[in-house]
């Protein structure tokens, strides 16, 4: 473990480390807005980007860069073996969807509100939440839901299957993402704004309540998920 982070961080070198504890990392140096969270042994590479307040890093297992503050400097460890891809066929993905349907039903039974960046929980924004579903089971997803919308195999609504993404925007940009449960309903963390906030089931429908009809109209189209990601980043 790192001790002392301010003498340390002008020293760390830019190398892989582990997260000895849950994470937050922030889209800018000065540590004001979350960008997204890191989970307790996820590895992180350090740049040679040093700020006085922060650290640039990015996530090994998504690619997804972002800044660790002074203060958590002291949560990473040199890593002692370096990130390796478990890599799964399409037919195993398949086996394992009922276990990412049932993390996303058991996230939704605890006490939670929609956080944007979130990824550990009990709190999740709609593509850490799917993100989060999927690796419970070893499988990684990019971070955000636009990303998903590219990396995942592009289906039509008339061929979804539970464990499939569906994904809601705008014409040019994915702006959300939920999971399709079957019988016309999938589950996400929706916002306030959108009429709730926090874990919840809707019906793919103009015909269902609020938060449904809303949604429907944003709806951009559905993907699913054949493979593990594999960083671009060596």
């Amino acid at each position: 473990m790192l001790s002392n982070p301010k003498s340390i961080i002008q020293n760390l070198s830019a190398a892989e480390y582990n997260c000895l504890a849950d994470l937050n990392l922030y889209d800018s140096p000065e540590c004001a807005r979350l960008a997204t969270q890191a989970a307790s042994g996820r590895h992180l590479r350090v740049t040679s980007n040093h700020q006085d307040a922060a650290v640039e890093v990015y996530l090994c297992e998504d690619d997804y860069p972002g800044w660790v503050s002074l203060a958590d400097v002291g949560l990473l460890q040199r890593a002692t073996l370096p990130y390796r891809v478990t890599i799964f066929s399409e037919s195993e993905i398949k086996k394992l969807l009922p276990e990412v349907i049932a993390f996303t039903h058991k996230a939704m039974q605890q006490s939670n509100y929609y956080l944007w960046g979130g990824t550990v929980g009990p709190n999740y924004d709609c593509s850490g939440l799917m993100q989060a579903a999927f690796v419970s089971v070893g499988i990684w997803l990019p971070r955000d839901a636009y990303q998903q919308e590219a990396f995942t195999q592009s289906i039509t609504i008339t061929e979804l299957e539970p464990g499939d993404l569906i994904f809601f925007g705008t014409p040019q940009k994915a702006t959300h993402v939920g999971l399709y449960l079957g019988d016309g309903c999938y589950i996400h963390s929706s916002g306030k704004d959108q009429g709730r906030n926090g874990i919840g089931i809707n019906r793919l429908s103009e015909q269902g309540d609020e938060v449904s009809r809303s949604y429907y109209q944003q709806l951009r189209g559905a993907g699913r998920v054949i493979k593990s990601y594999e960083p671009q980043r060596r």
